[in-house]
C-alpha cells in the first residue's frame, strides 16, 4: 500500500521504543512511553515543506494521526508540527 500526503502533510515511520530496560526488565507495551521520533518517509506537495525523505525528526506528542502500512507504525502530520531534525 502506498500513502502519498496532501498538501503541507509528511508521512514518518515511527522509530520503534525500546522493549527492554537498561537493566533487562522487559517493559509491556501498555506502559511503554509513546515515542516521538521518526524517519520521514513521504511528503507532500506544497512548496513550502522545507522537510525531505530520508530526514530523521522529532515531531509533538500528540501531532497527527496514527497509521499502520505494512504491519509498521506511522504518523500522517502536519510539517508545522515537526519540532526538529537530527543530524
Amino acid at each position: 500500500m502506498t500513502v502519498k500526503p496532501l498538501g503541507e502533510r509528511v508521512l514518518i515511520e515511527v522509530k520503534g521504543s525500546e522493549e527492554k530496560t537498561a537493566g533487562g526488565l522487559v517493559i509491556p507495551t501498555a506502559a511503554q512511553e509513546k515515542t516521538m521520533e521518526g524517519t520521514i518517509i513521504a511528503v507532500g506537495d506544497a512548496d513550502t515543506i522545507k522537510l525531505k525523505v530520508g530526514d530523521k525528526v522529532i515531531y509533538d506528542k500528540y501531532a497527527g494521526t496514527q497509521i499502520k502500512i505494512e504491519g509498521k507504525d506511522h504518523i500522517l502530520i502536519k510539517a508545522e508540527e515537526v519540532l526538529a531534525v537530527i543530524s
